[in-house]
């Protein structure tokens, strides 16, 4: 299938195995909840008697003192002891196989071709790290970075253009290596270079 490149009046050949699969909202659903889940942090740690520091030595003889029993100072029931029921760090990652995300990112990558919201670009570079001057590109493509969520997709990573989109709350710049299923659904839209595209054929096919 071909893609036609915006303002260039030509026409890149891309794969339909990647970008003109059908959508499958579970699988998209699963990756997107997979990866959500993976930044999240657990709740806070807090230490049993085995893990606080110290308490080692016997505090004193079992018998003949008239004080109650104690192997450890580290007991719960003792000052600066460890908690009871401890609460402990929970992962809340969810397993998702390979396969199952090449497949979910296909179909996420497929709808925005089929909606339209993927714009093919030949290049978004701009002289200077200028706010101004990247709004005036995003402008050149019919993208209002003010009123839609953009997400640039560049091949290699491009410091000038993260600068200049780093004061636009709407905008993201990502290279297509670190590419991810939530940046591309909140995305209204999503401007891909050929290089990107190419990019993303390799690690989806």
């Amino acid at each position: 299938m071909e893609l036609e490149i915006t303002g260039a009046g030509s026409s890149l050949d891309v794969s339909e195995g990647v970008f003109g699969v059908e959508f499958n909202s579970s699988l998209v659903h699963q990756a997107v909840t997979a990866y959500l889940s993976s930044g999240r942090q657990g709740s806070v740690v807090q230490k049993t008697r085995s893990d606080v520091r110290g308490g080692g030595a016997k505090p004193w003889k079992q018998k003949g003192t008239g004080r109650a029993r104690a192997g450890t100072s580290r007991s719960p029931l003792w000052r600066s002891g460890g908690v009871t029921f401890a609460s402990k760090n929970r992962s809340y990652a969810q397993k998702l196989n390979k396969k199952m995300y090449r497949g979910a990112m296909r179909s996420i990558l497929s709808e925005l071709v089929g909606s339209g919201r993927l714009i093919l670009v030949e290049n978004v570079n701009v002289a200077e790290a200028k706010t101004k001057l990247f709004i005036s590109k995003l402008n050149e493509f019919d993208v209002n970075c003010r009123e839609s969520n953009v997400l640039l997709v560049t091949d290699d990573r491009d410091e000038v253009l993260e600068l200049s989109a780093r004061n636009l709350h709407r905008v993201d710049v990502v290279s297509a290596a670190h590419i991810n299923p939530v940046s591309l659904v909140r995305a209204d839209k999503v401007l891909v270079s050929p290089g990107a595209i190419k990019v993303l054929e390799g690690m989806f096919s």
